[in-house]
Order: C-alpha cells, then sequence, then structure tokens
C-alpha cells in the first residue's frame, strides 16, 4: 500500500512509491543483461569485425561514430515519445521489444556481412548493420534507465541503478568471454579465409540474439508498470500544455535542463571519450604494441588471438563491475556518492594508463580490475546523483538528454580519433589508450568539485 498524500513541489510525488523487493527490482532491470550481452559482442569484435572486411585503423573510430549518432538522435526522441506512452502493455516495455527484435536480427547479419553483399562491399555491409545494431540498443537502453526512476522511491534508486549495474556486468562478461570459450573450449573454429569472421566469433553473435531477446521478454513479462491511474498519484503532471507538447519541447527541456546535469554533463563527456577509445582501439593497440604486429596485419592467426584476448580481458572489467556494482550503495553511505564516483574514475584512468607500461598480454587482466571499477560506478553513479533533481513527469526525456553527453564525446572521439593516431601517434595505437586514461583521471578530478547530497 502506498503512503497517503504528503506536500510536495511541483511536478514531484504527491504520494509515496511504495518500497519494491530485491526481485522486483532484478526483474525491473534483467533486460539489461540481454542488452549488454550484445553490447559486448560488439565493443569486443566490432573493430576486427571490420579490420576483417576490409577497414584500416585509421578509419575505424569514423564507421564507430554510427553508434553515438545513433544514440544522439534516438534516445531523446524514445525518451519524449515514453514519457507519453500508455498501452496495455506497460509504458516503457512496448520499446523494450521493439528494440529487442531490431537489435536480434542486427547480432544476427553483422557478421555475415560478406554473405549479403550484393549491391555493395561487406564492409559498407557491416557499418550498417553497425548503425542498426547501436540504433536498436538505444531504443530499449533508454527507457530501462527512466523504468528504475519510475518505480522506485528516491531512497532505493541506488540500489536500482546498481542492480541495473550487476546484471550488465555479467552479461558483458559472457558476450565478452563467448567468442574464446568457444573456440578454446567447445573447438569451434578461429580462423576463416581472408575476408570471412571466424565461425566462433558467428556462432557468439547468434547466441547474443537469442539472450537478448530472451531477457527482455523476461522483463516484459515479470514487471508490471504502474498503470495511469496509479502513476499520477504518485507524479501528477505538472503543466499539461507541455505533455501535449510536440518534439520542440525536447529543446525547451534541453534549455532547461537541471544545474546537476550540466555539472554531470562534463564528467561525463570526459568519461566516455575515454571508453570510446578503449572500445575502438583496444584491439589494435594489443595487436600491435603487445604482439608485435603490424598495423595492417590483419590476416594473420595472431591477430585473431589478441581479437580473442581482448574479449577475454574486457570480460574481466566487467566481471569487476558486476561486484563492484553491488558494493556501490555501502560504499557511497562510507564516501558519499560524488566521492565514490571519484575513486572508481581514478582506478580506471591509472588502469588504462599501465597498458602502456605492461609488456607481456597475459598481464593486460590487471589494468581491467582499475576499469571494472570506473565502468560500475560509470553505469550507475551519474544516474542515482540525477534522479532526484529531474521533474518526474519528464523523467524519460531528460534520461534521453542527458545522454547527450555520452554521445557527443563519442562522436568527437571518432572524428578525431583516427586522425590523431595516425598524424600524432605515427599509427601507435596504444597512445590512444593513454589519452584515455588522462582523460578519465580528469573526470575523476571534476567529481570531487561536484555538489552533491547524497
Amino acid at each position: 500500500m502506498a503512503a497517503p498524500p504528503v506536500a510536495a513541489a511541483p511536478g514531484q510525488a504527491v504520494a509515496l512509491k511504495p518500497r519494491l523487493r530485491f526481485w522486483q527490482i532484478w526483474n525491473m532491470s534483467f533486460g539489461f543483461l540481454g542488452i549488454q550481452f550484445g553490447f559486448a559482442l560488439q565493443n569486443a569484435n566490432a573493430s576486427r569485425i571490420l579490420q576483417t572486411f576490409g577497414a584500416d585503423v585509421h578509419h575505424l573510430s569514423w564507421f564507430w561514430l554510427v553508434a553515438p549518432l545513433t544514440g544522439l538522435i534516438v534516445q531523446p526522441l524514445i525518451g519524449h515519445y515514453s514519457d507519453r506512452t500508455w498501452t496495455r502493455m506497460g509504458r516503457r516495455k512496448p520499446y523494450f521489444l521493439v528494440g529487442a527484435l531490431l537489435s536480434s536480427m542486427a547480432l544476427v547479419l553483422l557478421p555475415n556481412s560478406e554473405k549479403l553483399a550484393v549491391f555493395l562491399p561487406p564492409l559498407f555491409i557491416g557499418a550498417g548493420m553497425l548503425m542498426i545494431m547501436d540504433a536498436s540498443f538505444n531504443i530499449a537502453m533508454e527507457p530501462f534507465r527512466a523504468l528504475v526512476a519510475d518505480m522506485l522511491p528516491d531512497e532505493q534508486q541506488t540500489q536500482g541503478f546498481s542492480i541495473q549495474t550487476v546484471l550488465i556486468g555479467i552479461g558483458a562478461v559472457v558476450g565478452s568471454w563467448l567468442p574464446y570459450a568457444l573456440g578454446n573450449w567447445f573447438g569451434v573454429g578461429m580462423t576463416a579465409p581472408e575476408g570471412e569472421v571466424p565461425a566462433n566469433v558467428i556462432m557468439s553473435f547468434y547466441v547474443g540474439a537469442a539472450i537478448l531477446t530472451g531477457s527482455i521478454l523476461w522483463t516484459i513479462f515479470r514487471t508490471k508498470e504502474y498503470p495511469p491511474e496509479e502513476y499520477r498519484r504518485y507524479f501528477p503532471p505538472t503543466d499539461e500544455a507541455a505533455e501535449k507538447a510536440g518534439l520542440g519541447e525536447i529543446f525547451r527541456d534541453f534549455a532547461r535542463m537541471p544545474a546537476k546535469m550540466k555539472s554531470l554533463g562534463a564528467i561525463q563527456f570526459l568519461s566516455w571519450f575515454a571508453l570510446f577509445g578503449m572500445w575502438v582501439f583496444t584491439t589494435p593497440a594489443i595487436a600491435q604494441h603487445h604482439y608485435g604486429l603490424a598495423p595492417t596485419d590483419t590476416a594473420s592467426p595472431d591477430f585473431q588471438t589478441a581479437g580473442n584476448w581482448v574479449g577475454v580481458i574486457f570480460g574481466i572489467y566487467n566481471l569487476v563491475s558486476a561486484f563492484y556494482a553491488a558494493l556501490l550503495p555501502a560504499i557511497a553511505r562510507r564516501l558519499g556518492r560524488k566521492g565514490t564516483h571519484a575513486l572508481s574514475l581514478f582506478a580506471g584512468g591509472l588502469g588504462l594508463l599501465s597498458m602502456y607500461l605492461i609488456t607481456d598480454p597475459a598481464l593486460l587482466w590487471l589494468p581491467m580490475i582499475g576499469v571494472g571499477f570506473a565502468w560500475a560506478s560509470i553505469l550507475a553513479m551519474p544516474y542515482a546523483m540525477l534522479a532526484a533533481s529531474i521533474p518526474a513527469g519528464k523523467m524519460g526525456v531528460y534520461m534521453g538528454i542527458f545522454n547527450f553527453f555520452i554521445v557527443i564525446p563519442q562522436i568527437v572521439n571518432g572524428i578525431i580519433g583516427g586522425p590523431i593516431v595516425k598524424y600524432l601517434y605515427d599509427d601507435a595505437a596504444i597512445f590512444a589508450l593513454v589519452l584515455s586514461g588522462v582523460c578519465m583521471l580528469l573526470a575523476g578530478l571534476l567529481s570531487l568539485r561536484l555538489k552533491d547530497d547524497g
């Protein structure tokens, strides 16, 4: 039973939302496991797939631009419309379903792009599938953030985003490790003719498609959203005209964003600039710096070995993040949310910097411990700090607008990252990881300057 109505500021809850049990929170976030499974497959394998189809290292970041560009467009739109959607299925859940089906299709088709290359080269087909995949991930992902804020009272939101991060970590670990496991433990082929993707990678993407769809269906069937009449008990509309406004309202909301969102935006910019550089350039960096390969040597077995090893160490940082995310609420009670976030970002920055100093690829799992701390915090703490400052009736659109501070740094890195590696680093991709480490340390310093009550 909800508590009786209490006085509140306009747009904030006039009745206290009921606390949810652990398994209710788990079920509402379970779909994120599948989304991150697919996202991890993309992060660990997209660069090597595109290089297999003919992309050179200088252009990789340009192909990866499709991810932030689609996020920049899709997430605010999905947030805007999901705030205004009421169906028999629910408010956010229709978007989960559409995103799951489209993402699964792209996961199946991306590693098979050479089989679809009738009118276009495989590289262009692969880039198109990457764009569809990222747009679909965004369709499914943004409403999950808003759902936690919709359903949980303020005192449970750090726990909610932390559970979401635990599930993200579990999905990412399995997704990152699957190609290595299939090849080394189950004998699935790890090499292929030039221009084709190895069977262990293709099969991993098939499994990812099935798990993504299944986990989102679990959330859809196991979670009941508040119907409109109950939702309005907790969040009465602040402005009837604004509720009926069209897409132009997104730009007005952007201009009126809370001050805390602006402060967190700078931290997010540096953090995601760093993450994008890590995702794009880790495979070529390790292939060159640790395996001694030339930038153009993408057909050798050592290149596939390096790619498989990147999946393993990426799985390690996601495994660390899953455990660390479970500790975040307790750490935040001791250090505060901004202190916890700063400490985590410092650990990630030092981890990335240390990859330059380590010469033995077998030891590259050690830096991933720090990266895992940072990743867990990036996925949880900014949203926990932000949620209480967002007008309740605009939770979806503001979560989508907050995504600007995630996608814009990726777009910037995507445009300049390749030329920097070519002209400033003389093709040594390892220095892209060094730059990522520096950016993450700067984000940690900015976190210490935040004003946050938690």
